[in-house]
Protein backbone atom coordinates (compact mmCIF):
# COMPACT_ATOMS: atom_id res chain seq x y z
CA UNK A 1 0.00 0.00 0.00
CA UNK A 2 1.20 3.26 -0.88
CA UNK A 3 1.44 5.97 1.72
CA UNK A 4 1.73 9.84 0.68
CA UNK A 5 4.68 11.70 1.85
CA UNK A 6 4.67 13.02 5.38
CA UNK A 7 7.81 15.50 5.70
CA UNK A 8 8.20 15.03 9.69
CA UNK A 9 12.08 16.48 9.32
CA UNK A 10 13.37 20.08 10.74
CA UNK A 11 13.13 22.03 7.79
CA UNK A 12 12.05 22.08 4.88
CA UNK A 13 8.84 21.66 6.67
CA UNK A 14 5.17 20.80 4.96
CA UNK A 15 3.54 24.24 3.03
CA UNK A 16 -0.07 25.02 3.19
CA UNK A 17 -2.21 24.84 0.43
CA UNK A 18 -3.30 28.23 0.60
CA UNK A 19 0.52 29.92 0.76
CA UNK A 20 1.50 26.97 -2.21
CA UNK A 21 -1.39 28.83 -4.03
CA UNK A 22 -0.35 32.31 -2.98
CA UNK A 23 2.82 31.77 -4.69
CA UNK A 24 1.32 30.49 -7.43
CA UNK A 25 -0.06 33.72 -8.80
CA UNK A 26 1.47 35.39 -11.93
CA UNK A 27 4.65 37.62 -10.59
CA UNK A 28 4.54 40.67 -9.75
CA UNK A 29 7.26 43.47 -10.08
CA UNK A 30 9.33 44.14 -6.79
CA UNK A 31 9.86 48.16 -7.01
CA UNK A 32 5.79 48.77 -7.95
CA UNK A 33 3.02 49.23 -6.19
CA UNK A 34 1.71 45.65 -5.77
CA UNK A 35 4.49 44.69 -3.61
CA UNK A 36 5.37 47.53 -2.05
CA UNK A 37 1.81 47.02 -0.51
CA UNK A 38 2.67 43.00 0.66
CA UNK A 39 6.06 44.41 2.32
CA UNK A 40 3.74 47.02 4.15
CA UNK A 41 1.47 44.37 5.48
CA UNK A 42 4.03 41.47 6.07
CA UNK A 43 6.28 44.12 7.92
CA UNK A 44 3.50 44.39 10.27
CA UNK A 45 3.48 40.66 10.95
CA UNK A 46 6.75 40.33 11.12
CA UNK A 47 7.13 43.01 14.50
CA UNK A 48 4.33 40.74 15.89
CA UNK A 49 6.01 37.45 15.35
CA UNK A 50 9.35 38.87 16.22
CA UNK A 51 8.05 40.47 19.16
CA UNK A 52 10.11 44.15 18.56
CA UNK A 53 9.14 47.79 17.52
CA UNK A 54 12.35 47.46 15.06
CA UNK A 55 11.99 46.62 11.47
CA UNK A 56 12.53 42.76 10.55
CA UNK A 57 14.85 42.58 7.48
CA UNK A 58 13.86 40.07 4.76
CA UNK A 59 17.23 38.86 3.07
CA UNK A 60 17.10 36.79 0.15
CA UNK A 61 19.15 33.49 1.94
CA UNK A 62 19.02 30.89 3.37
CA UNK A 63 19.44 30.73 7.48
CA UNK A 64 22.96 30.92 7.32
CA UNK A 65 23.04 33.85 5.13
CA UNK A 66 21.63 36.15 8.16
CA UNK A 67 23.82 34.23 10.85
CA UNK A 68 26.71 35.73 8.38
CA UNK A 69 25.01 39.04 7.98
CA UNK A 70 24.45 39.30 12.07
CA UNK A 71 28.19 38.55 12.60
CA UNK A 72 29.33 41.22 9.62
CA UNK A 73 27.40 44.04 10.81
CA UNK A 74 28.07 43.69 14.32
CA UNK A 75 31.72 43.29 14.75
CA UNK A 76 34.52 44.45 13.21
CA UNK A 77 37.61 42.89 12.63
CA UNK A 78 39.41 41.97 15.93
CA UNK A 79 36.23 42.52 18.23
CA UNK A 80 35.99 39.46 20.82
CA UNK A 81 32.51 37.37 20.84
CA UNK A 82 31.47 34.32 23.08
CA UNK A 83 30.30 31.49 21.25
CA UNK A 84 28.13 28.99 22.71
CA UNK A 85 28.68 25.46 20.78
CA UNK A 86 26.79 22.38 21.66
CA UNK A 87 25.97 21.35 18.28
CA UNK A 88 26.07 21.61 14.71
CA UNK A 89 24.68 24.83 14.67
CA UNK A 90 26.82 26.49 17.24
CA UNK A 91 30.12 25.43 15.44
CA UNK A 92 28.66 27.44 12.29
CA UNK A 93 28.38 30.70 14.59
CA UNK A 94 32.62 29.75 15.52
CA UNK A 95 33.16 29.64 11.69
CA UNK A 96 31.09 32.75 10.57
CA UNK A 97 33.11 34.54 13.06
CA UNK A 98 36.78 32.75 12.16
CA UNK A 99 35.97 34.45 8.33
CA UNK A 100 35.26 38.03 10.03
CA UNK A 101 38.62 38.07 12.11
CA UNK A 102 36.58 38.43 15.23
CA UNK A 103 38.77 36.66 18.59
CA UNK A 104 36.52 34.12 19.40
CA UNK A 105 36.01 32.49 22.93
CA UNK A 106 33.92 29.32 22.92
CA UNK A 107 31.13 27.55 25.83
CA UNK A 108 31.53 24.13 24.92
CA UNK A 109 28.93 21.61 26.15
CA UNK A 110 28.37 18.15 25.10
CA UNK A 111 25.75 17.31 22.19
CA UNK A 112 22.38 17.05 23.91
CA UNK A 113 23.64 18.84 26.72
CA UNK A 114 22.35 22.97 27.63
CA UNK A 115 24.10 26.29 27.56
CA UNK A 116 23.26 27.51 30.98
CA UNK A 117 22.82 31.22 32.05
CA UNK A 118 25.16 30.64 34.80
CA UNK A 119 27.83 29.47 31.71
CA UNK A 120 27.35 32.73 29.90
CA UNK A 121 27.89 35.15 33.33
CA UNK A 122 31.09 33.10 33.91
CA UNK A 123 32.04 33.71 30.74
CA UNK A 124 31.57 37.31 30.33
CA UNK A 125 33.24 37.62 33.72
CA UNK A 126 36.27 36.22 32.15
CA UNK A 127 36.14 38.26 29.30
CA UNK A 128 35.10 41.96 30.32
CA UNK A 129 36.10 43.16 27.20
CA UNK A 130 33.51 41.03 24.80
CA UNK A 131 31.13 42.66 22.22
CA UNK A 132 28.89 39.79 22.19
CA UNK A 133 27.20 36.35 22.86
CA UNK A 134 26.55 34.34 19.80
CA UNK A 135 24.05 31.54 20.74
CA UNK A 136 21.16 29.33 19.03
CA UNK A 137 17.93 29.55 20.90
CA UNK A 138 17.06 25.78 19.44
CA UNK A 139 20.01 23.59 18.48
CA UNK A 140 18.47 21.78 15.58
CA UNK A 141 21.59 18.90 15.45
CA UNK A 142 20.04 17.54 18.78
CA UNK A 143 16.90 19.18 19.62
CA UNK A 144 17.90 21.55 22.80
CA UNK A 145 16.76 24.55 23.70
CA UNK A 146 19.05 26.85 25.11
CA UNK A 147 17.73 28.61 28.31
CA UNK A 148 17.34 31.82 26.15
CA UNK A 149 15.13 33.98 28.52
CA UNK A 150 17.62 33.28 31.70
CA UNK A 151 20.65 33.93 29.26
CA UNK A 152 19.11 37.28 28.79
CA UNK A 153 19.00 38.37 32.27
CA UNK A 154 22.55 37.81 32.23
CA UNK A 155 23.77 39.89 28.96
CA UNK A 156 21.10 42.64 29.88
CA UNK A 157 23.84 43.43 32.99
CA UNK A 158 27.13 43.73 30.23
CA UNK A 159 27.95 45.35 27.53
CA UNK A 160 27.47 43.11 25.58
CA UNK A 161 25.46 41.58 22.19
CA UNK A 162 23.13 38.92 22.65
CA UNK A 163 22.88 37.39 18.91
CA UNK A 164 20.27 34.76 18.59
CA UNK A 165 19.86 32.00 15.79
CA UNK A 166 15.92 31.33 16.14
CA UNK A 167 15.82 29.46 12.52
CA UNK A 168 14.11 26.71 14.40
CA UNK A 169 12.46 27.92 16.76
CA UNK A 170 10.46 31.49 15.71
CA UNK A 171 6.64 30.83 15.13
CA UNK A 172 7.23 27.68 17.23
CA UNK A 173 8.51 28.66 20.39
CA UNK A 174 8.48 32.05 22.42
CA UNK A 175 11.50 34.71 21.89
CA UNK A 176 10.03 38.20 22.49
CA UNK A 177 12.74 40.70 21.22
CA UNK A 178 11.79 43.79 23.60
CA UNK A 179 10.39 42.02 26.42
CA UNK A 180 13.63 39.44 26.95
CA UNK A 181 16.46 41.86 25.94
CA UNK A 182 17.45 39.85 22.54
CA UNK A 183 19.88 42.52 20.29
CA UNK A 184 19.77 40.42 17.55
CA UNK A 185 17.18 37.29 16.50
CA UNK A 186 17.08 35.39 12.95
CA UNK A 187 15.48 32.80 11.12
CA UNK A 188 14.19 30.84 7.81
CA UNK A 189 11.62 30.61 6.25
CA UNK A 190 11.59 26.77 5.59
CA UNK A 191 10.73 26.25 9.21
CA UNK A 192 7.94 26.97 11.56
CA UNK A 193 6.56 29.76 8.87
CA UNK A 194 5.91 27.32 6.41
CA UNK A 195 7.48 28.61 3.49
CA UNK A 196 9.74 27.49 0.98
CA UNK A 197 13.73 27.88 1.59
CA UNK A 198 15.66 30.96 0.34
CA UNK A 199 14.27 33.44 2.39
CA UNK A 200 15.60 34.88 6.11
CA UNK A 201 14.50 36.78 7.99
CA UNK A 202 16.67 39.54 10.79
CA UNK A 203 16.23 42.03 13.44
CA UNK A 204 18.25 44.11 15.29
CA UNK A 205 17.64 45.65 18.88
CA UNK A 206 17.94 49.63 19.23
CA UNK A 207 21.51 48.56 20.97
CA UNK A 208 22.08 46.65 18.54
CA UNK A 209 21.87 49.43 15.16
CA UNK A 210 23.69 51.62 17.49
CA UNK A 211 26.80 49.19 17.48
CA UNK A 212 25.94 48.59 13.57
CA UNK A 213 26.40 52.06 12.59
CA UNK A 214 30.05 52.18 14.31
CA UNK A 215 30.87 48.84 12.05
CA UNK A 216 32.21 49.34 8.27
CA UNK A 217 29.77 46.42 6.99
CA UNK A 218 32.44 43.73 5.37
CA UNK A 219 30.26 42.03 3.25
CA UNK A 220 28.48 43.76 0.35
CA UNK A 221 25.36 41.76 -0.28
CA UNK A 222 24.58 41.70 3.63
CA UNK A 223 24.47 45.57 4.07
CA UNK A 224 21.70 45.71 6.72
CA UNK A 225 22.22 49.59 6.93
CA UNK A 226 21.08 50.06 3.45
CA UNK A 227 18.34 47.03 3.90
CA UNK A 228 16.27 49.34 6.49
CA UNK A 229 16.49 52.36 4.05
CA UNK A 230 14.68 50.15 1.59
CA UNK A 231 12.08 48.28 3.99
CA UNK A 232 10.98 51.19 5.35
CA UNK A 233 9.82 51.99 1.77
CA UNK A 234 8.47 48.92 1.53
CA UNK A 235 11.33 47.76 -0.73
CA UNK A 236 14.56 45.12 -0.24
CA UNK A 237 17.88 46.52 -1.36
CA UNK A 238 18.83 44.31 -4.32
CA UNK A 239 16.21 42.30 -6.28
CA UNK A 240 13.24 40.83 -3.88
CA UNK A 241 12.41 36.94 -3.45
CA UNK A 242 8.61 38.31 -4.78
CA UNK A 243 7.30 35.05 -4.66
CA UNK A 244 8.48 33.60 -1.18
CA UNK A 245 7.26 37.06 0.35
CA UNK A 246 3.85 36.54 -0.89
CA UNK A 247 4.10 33.20 0.91
CA UNK A 248 5.57 34.40 3.53
CA UNK A 249 2.64 37.44 4.22
CA UNK A 250 -0.19 34.03 3.51
CA UNK A 251 1.44 31.88 5.95
CA UNK A 252 1.62 35.12 8.42
CA UNK A 253 -1.80 35.49 7.97
CA UNK A 254 -2.84 32.19 8.52
CA UNK A 255 -0.63 32.36 12.27
CA UNK A 256 -2.70 35.61 12.90
CA UNK A 257 -6.08 34.88 11.46
CA UNK A 258 -8.84 33.85 14.15
CA UNK A 259 -9.34 29.94 14.51
CA UNK A 260 -12.82 30.66 13.06
CA UNK A 261 -11.53 31.54 9.69
CA UNK A 262 -9.03 28.70 9.57
CA UNK A 263 -6.09 30.24 11.28
CA UNK A 264 -4.27 29.85 14.20
CA UNK A 265 -5.86 32.28 16.32
CA UNK A 266 -2.13 34.34 17.06
CA UNK A 267 0.83 33.40 18.35
CA UNK A 268 -0.29 31.92 22.01
CA UNK A 269 -2.42 29.63 19.69
CA UNK A 270 0.61 28.56 17.42
CA UNK A 271 3.16 28.07 20.64
CA UNK A 272 0.51 25.88 22.37
CA UNK A 273 -0.03 23.23 19.56
CA UNK A 274 3.77 23.39 19.12
CA UNK A 275 4.18 22.51 22.85
CA UNK A 276 2.13 20.03 22.88
CA UNK A 277 2.95 17.98 20.08
CA UNK A 278 6.34 17.75 22.02
CA UNK A 279 4.87 16.71 24.52
CA UNK A 280 2.93 14.06 22.81
CA UNK A 281 6.08 13.13 20.49
CA UNK A 282 8.59 12.86 24.13
CA UNK A 283 5.41 10.84 25.67
CA UNK A 284 5.19 8.23 22.32
CA UNK A 285 8.70 7.83 22.01
CA UNK A 286 9.39 7.01 26.24
CA UNK A 287 6.11 4.84 26.18
CA UNK A 288 8.28 2.56 23.05
CA UNK A 289 11.03 2.06 25.74
CA UNK A 290 13.02 4.40 23.67
CA UNK A 291 14.96 7.78 25.16
CA UNK A 292 15.25 11.45 24.18
CA UNK A 293 18.51 12.31 23.06
CA UNK A 294 17.63 15.40 24.73
CA UNK A 295 17.27 15.04 28.57
CA UNK A 296 16.72 18.26 29.56
CA UNK A 297 15.83 22.10 27.78
CA UNK A 298 13.97 20.05 25.26
CA UNK A 299 12.88 21.57 21.90
CA UNK A 300 9.12 22.56 20.60
CA UNK A 301 9.61 21.67 17.35
CA UNK A 302 11.51 18.57 17.19
CA UNK A 303 12.25 15.71 19.07
CA UNK A 304 15.96 13.84 19.14
CA UNK A 305 15.47 10.25 19.58
CA UNK A 306 19.05 7.87 20.80
CA UNK A 307 19.15 5.29 18.64
CA UNK A 308 19.46 1.66 20.72
CA UNK A 309 22.66 -0.72 20.55
CA UNK A 310 23.48 -1.63 17.19
CA UNK A 311 21.10 0.61 15.17
CA UNK A 312 22.23 3.10 13.22
CA UNK A 313 19.89 6.07 12.64
CA UNK A 314 20.88 6.73 9.03
CA UNK A 315 19.31 3.35 8.17
CA UNK A 316 16.61 3.84 10.39
CA UNK A 317 15.17 7.01 8.52
CA UNK A 318 15.78 5.37 5.03
CA UNK A 319 13.54 2.31 6.32
CA UNK A 320 10.92 4.42 7.44
CA UNK A 321 10.78 6.42 4.02
CA UNK A 322 10.58 3.25 2.31
CA UNK A 323 7.93 1.44 4.53
CA UNK A 324 5.56 4.06 5.38
CA UNK A 325 6.49 7.28 3.39
CA UNK A 326 7.42 9.49 6.04
CA UNK A 327 10.08 11.39 6.39
CA UNK A 328 12.43 12.44 9.38
CA UNK A 329 15.71 13.15 9.86
CA UNK A 330 18.89 11.38 10.87
CA UNK A 331 21.80 12.98 12.77
CA UNK A 332 24.49 15.10 11.48
CA UNK A 333 28.16 14.48 11.71
CA UNK A 334 29.38 12.83 13.67
CA UNK A 335 26.34 11.80 15.41
CA UNK A 336 24.56 10.47 12.03
CA UNK A 337 23.39 6.98 13.48
CA UNK A 338 23.56 7.96 17.30
CA UNK A 339 19.96 9.45 16.78
CA UNK A 340 17.02 10.19 14.61
CA UNK A 341 14.88 13.77 14.89
CA UNK A 342 11.59 13.87 14.78
CA UNK A 343 10.44 17.20 13.86
CA UNK A 344 6.36 19.14 14.57
CA UNK A 345 7.42 22.16 13.60
CA UNK A 346 5.25 24.30 10.70
CA UNK A 347 2.22 22.83 9.35
CA UNK A 348 1.67 19.38 11.01
CA UNK A 349 -0.51 18.19 13.05
CA UNK A 350 -1.43 15.35 16.31
CA UNK A 351 -2.73 12.98 13.07
CA UNK A 352 1.05 13.82 11.51
CA UNK A 353 2.70 12.52 14.47
CA UNK A 354 0.92 9.73 15.37
CA UNK A 355 2.30 8.46 11.83
CA UNK A 356 5.65 9.97 12.86
CA UNK A 357 5.68 7.69 15.84
CA UNK A 358 4.40 4.67 13.72
CA UNK A 359 6.97 4.63 11.56
CA UNK A 360 9.90 4.82 14.02
CA UNK A 361 8.16 2.32 15.86
CA UNK A 362 7.82 0.13 12.73
CA UNK A 363 11.27 0.52 11.62
CA UNK A 364 12.70 -0.63 14.24
CA UNK A 365 14.88 -4.28 14.06
CA UNK A 366 13.39 -4.92 17.06
CA UNK A 367 9.43 -4.14 17.93
CA UNK A 368 8.79 -2.10 21.02
CA UNK A 369 7.04 -3.96 23.86
CA UNK A 370 4.13 -1.82 23.51
CA UNK A 371 4.25 -1.94 19.43
CA UNK A 372 0.26 -2.90 19.87
CA UNK A 373 -0.58 0.65 19.88
CA UNK A 374 -0.14 1.58 23.46
CA UNK A 375 2.34 3.93 22.56
CA UNK A 376 -0.29 5.80 20.38
CA UNK A 377 -3.15 5.90 23.14
CA UNK A 378 -0.18 7.31 25.34
CA UNK A 379 1.26 9.87 22.93
CA UNK A 380 -2.45 11.04 22.30
CA UNK A 381 -3.31 11.60 25.86
CA UNK A 382 -0.36 13.63 26.25
CA UNK A 383 -1.48 15.42 23.75
CA UNK A 384 -4.86 16.55 25.06
CA UNK A 385 -3.39 17.02 28.46
CA UNK A 386 -0.90 19.33 27.59
CA UNK A 387 -0.79 21.66 30.05
CA UNK A 388 -0.47 25.64 28.92
CA UNK A 389 3.06 26.21 27.75
CA UNK A 390 6.09 28.28 29.67
CA UNK A 391 6.24 31.34 28.59
CA UNK A 392 9.81 32.19 30.33
CA UNK A 393 11.20 28.79 31.28
CA UNK A 394 12.04 25.49 30.09
CA UNK A 395 9.99 22.01 30.66
CA UNK A 396 12.87 20.04 32.24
Amino acid sequence: MKNHLRLLTPGPTAIPDRVRLAMAMPMIHHRKPEFKAIMEETRGYLKKLFGTEQEVLPLASSGTGAMTAAITNLFSRGEKIIVAQAGKFGERWREIAKVQGLEIVEIAKPWGEAILAGDIEEALQKNPDAKGVCIQICETSTGVMHPIYEIAQVTKKYDVLLVTDGISSVGISPAPMDEWGIDALLTGSQKGLMVPAGLSLLAFSEKAWKKAEKVEPSCFYFNLKAELKNVLKNQTNFSSPVSLIVGLREALTMIFEDVKDGGYGGLDGLYQKHYALAQMTRAGIKAMGLEPFAKTHYAWGLTSVAMPKGVAGSELVSLAAKETGVVIAAGQEPMKDELIRLAHMGYVDFGDMLAGLYAVAKSLPEKPQNFDNAYMSIAMQAYENAPRYPKTALPN
